[in-house]
């Protein structure tokens, strides 16, 4: 069994698997027509609940066999032009190298002694994402595992600069579409039930600056504290961008953390054309970014910034055989400090390929790409007949409707567009998104891929109205 680890003896049979998987994943790209096969649950687990872990197949080649049956044939690919659900991108190249190399030599980037320049090249990718938002020279951060942990750690930087013991009476304010990851934060933090305040968004689907202020003077009033506000730089179901500028006025005014959450938005950092979009970012206390959302990075690659340094220190627990206090003024940079997990992937190392081969620029033309796709989407839909858009994007998020001009009743409404998104799923032919507006169903397309063309976009509103027409149809046969 030594013949399978890593080391100085075995280069060659790593670089014969790795060289194999790789050109069956080539292969499997090449031959993908669709985003999806249309499999079921029903179809695929069986086929997995057979395999017998306990017996293994001693070959690699035996076992990209099973994988190709179990997995690679099946997946949902991202990187198919008709795949436009979810905030999920296509990956560049030079970060699935990286990925390669960072998985081969397995550094962990917890501290020094595990990683070197790893820990070096995660700190000066932090510093140029710092720059980019323009957070001052007293800037820092870290790599996380996605937004969701990046939001839970700036709220608990927030909590701790409260410097108060009375949880219950801290209040967190943020849209009602911003992320879900606010409550569950405030709820992993130990705050009161009441702690998320919801605030009402405009048409655009933008926090409202007017409420917002009210629901502060409130808070102020009834002798509570204003923790944090949580402006949105890209909300998921809309990617709409909160007013940055007016409520930066709003937390100096009354002393609150303001948190922005760019989890998708943070793609316009490389823009040239759109960067004016998040103007107001570099005021913020703390900024979550995706980089696998809309830096075309492979999961995970992601990072919490704040503007002061010494805040990460509420992050800090010293251990004697990882980081004792010593280690501080010896100097020795270790990343455990500022984060909340210990043991970390490089996964830093995607990025700084990806910059050192394309360049900011590059990832920035391909993020406005996709924004400009939204555009002429938005205009297809808007002149379509058949569909309901509901606002203009901001980045690359168009939510819409299929809207029957002979029907009115909304429940029957809202069970085609269910069907509709169900049964393209089913064929494999595109994969969209769903959510609720205003309690009705919609449908979604969040366009990250710069292959996906206007033509795919007006074939799969086809589709969709296709699927749609036909569930009406035998909903009023059934009905006769």
């Amino acid at each position: 069994m030594r013949s399978h680890l890593l080391n100085d003896t075995t280069t060659e049979h790593y670089r014969r698997s790795v060289t194999e998987g790789v050109e069956r994943v080539a292969a499997q790209l090449a031959a993908t027509e669709r985003p999806f096969t249309g499999v079921t649950v029903d179809d695929l687990a069986p086929r997995i609940d057979a395999i017998d872990l306990d017996q293994p197949l001693g070959d690699t080649t035996a076992v990209l066999d099973e994988l190709e049956d179990v997995y690679l044939r099946d997946a949902v690919y991202f990187h198919h032009p008709r795949y436009l659900a979810h905030l999920n991108c296509p990956v560049v190249i030079p970060a699935v190298l990286g990925e390669a190399v960072l998985s081969a030599v397995n550094s962990s980037l917890d501290t020094w002694d595990q990683s070197a320049g790893g820990t070096l090249i995660e700190r000066k990718l932090i510093d140029w994402t710092a720059a980019r938002i323009s957070l001052g020279p007293a800037a820092d951060g870290v790599f996380t595992s996605g937004g969701t942990q990046s939001n839970l750690q700036a709220l608990l930087l927030a909590r701790e600069e409260t410097k108060t013991d009375e949880l219950t009476k801290l209040r967190v304010f943020a849209s009602e579409v911003s992320h879900f990851s606010v409550q569950k934060s405030a709820k992993l933090l130990g705050l009161g039930p009441d702690a998320v305040v919801v605030v009402p968004v405009d048409h655009d689907k933008r926090m409202q600056t007017v409420a917002l202020a009210h629901e502060l003077e409130r808070c102020a009033e009834a002798g509570l504290i204003p923790m944090a506000v949580v402006a949105t730089a890209g909300t998921t179901d809309f990617g709409s961008i909160d007013p940055l500028p007016e409520i930066a006025g709003l937390c100096e005014q009354y002393g609150a953390w303001m948190h922005v959450d760019a989890a998708y938005g943070c793609g316009l950092l490389a823009s040239r054309k759109y960067r004016h979009r998040i103007d107001g970012i570099e005021r913020a206390d703390s900024v979550t970014v995706d980089y696998h959302k809309s830096f075309f990075q492979p999961v995970s690659s992601s990072a919490v910034l704040v503007r002061d340094a010494a805040t990460l220190r509420h992050a800090t627990y010293h251990a004697e055989y990882l980081n004792p206090r010593r280690m501080v003024t010896e100097r020795i940079p270790n990343q455990v400090d500022k984060s909340l997990q210990t043991t970390r992937r490089f996964d830093a190392l995607k990025l700084w390929m990806t910059l050192r081969v394309m360049g900011a620029d590059g990832i920035g033309a391909l993020f406005d790409e996709v924004c400009d796709l939204a555009a002429e989407g938005w205009k297809l839909l808007a002149a379509d007949p058949r569909f309901d858009v509901v606002v203009q994007p901001s980045l690359s998020t168009l939510v819409f409707r299929y809207v029957p001009a002979a029907v009115t009743d909304p429940a029957e409404i809202d069970r085609a567009n269910l069907y509709a998104r169900k049964a393209l799923f089913a064929s494999g032919d595109a994969v969209v998104a769903g959510t609720k507006v205003s309690g009705r169903h919609h449908l979604k397309f969040t366009l990250l891929n710069p292959e996906t063309t206007t033509a795919d976009i007006t074939a799969v509103l086809d589709l969709i109205a296709g699927h749609a027409e036909q569930y009406l149809g035998e909903s009023l046969d059934r009905a006769c």
